[in-house]
């Protein structure tokens, strides 16, 4: 049995993103794009991908289909350091699902289809595997839905084997946001939401309200809040801190290097304010070239980067070798 820091539940895509669409995407006609990137896609993928490449020892469960999106993505995962002994693969015809991103001024449209991430159920998971672990994460609560009614389940189960646990819930697709997550709530330790997904769990309009509730469920809430300051609350402990300014090529998956970056402080016991730093400095990385992952691929200058912006900040001794 590997000894891991961290176990990723979660699903596994590929993403397809087109760059440079016209001004009107108008119905029945050819519209041209001006370049693309195929990159591992999905943010429990994504955080897994680049938590490895900090230098976490991470396992992924999760499931795909016999082909070659699958296989594309398990390399991907592969080359960064993650064990990928426990994944599943279909023996339904479904395939392995595919995001198409369209990057559109400061936003972008996002089509999933999700493939066998709809497949991915409780009896699919090793929990001796899990249990292996320090620490469970899940991303994309609301798209598992064979696995959803099983997740307190998931979760209880970790906290009872003595594991830390994060969860990132990602968009509902229904726009539902509906109250079972709130249970599995009691069970994290560290919820990682952005600024809309924290005031639609908790149906207000005030991000301070909503942290206030969230607070009361998970031990810490730290929220994305994309350029702007990202916010921490443990307890009565509040921080809150600005990312870097960088070149931005896309955002994509700059959310779930955020996580990533958050959960490698985090198992290194630092303090809550620079678990909270490290991530902003992740989830900016991330967007210096297309994709989630590819930034990371970069290993020497994710390096460069980070000593020099940790360095920058009077921080101390990088914590990434």
């Amino acid at each position: 049995m590997p000894k891991l820091d961290v176990c990723v539940v979660g699903e596994i895509n590929l993403d397809l993103i087109l760059y440079g669409l016209p001004k009107e995407l108008v119905l029945d006609r050819e519209l041209l794009a001006s370049g693309l990137a195929l990159t591992l896609g999905s943010s429990s993928a994504i955080f897994a991908h680049n938590l490895a490449v900090l230098g976490t020892k991470v396992g992924f469960i999760s499931k795909t289909g016999g082909d070659a999106l699958g296989k594309i993505a398990l390399e991907r995962l592969v080359a960064s350091g993650v064990d990928v002994s426990r994944m599943k693969q279909a023996t339904s015809q479904t395939p392995t699902g595919l995001t198409v991103a369209l990057p559109y001024l400061q936003h972008r449209y996002i089509l999933t289809f999700p493939g066998t991430m709809f497949e991915m159920q409780y009896s699919d998971i090793d929990m001796e595997y899990v249990r292996s672990a320090r620490h469970l994460h899940l991303s994309s609560f609301f798209l598992h839905r064979a696995l959803r009614p099983r997740m307190l389940d998931l979760f209880r189960q970790a906290k009872a084997a003595g594991l830390t646990t994060s969860l990132d819930t990602n968009d509902d697709p229904e726009n539902k946001w509906d109250r079972d997550l709130l249970e599995v709530l009691k069970y994290v330790d560290i919820f990682l939401p952005n600024d809309r997904e924290a005031k639609k769990i908790t149906h207000t309009d005030d991000l301070s309200q909503a942290i206030n509730q969230l607070a009361g469920l998970a031990k810490v809430v730290a929220v994305k809040r994309g350029s702007s300051a990202a916010i921490c609350r443990s307890g009565s402990e509040q921080c809150s801190l600005a990312p870097p300014t960088v070149k931005t090529v896309d955002d994509i998956g700059a959310g779930d290097s955020f996580d990533a970056g958050f959960i490698h402080q985090q198992m290194q016991g630092a303090k809550l304010e620079d678990c909270l730093a490290f991530a902003n400095l992740a989830g900016a990385y991330s967007t210096t070239k297309g994709g989630g992952t590819e930034a990371f691929r970069d290993r020497s200058s994710l390096v460069s980067f980070m000593r020099q912006q940790w360095n920058a900040a009077g921080r101390g001794a990088v914590p990434i070798k």
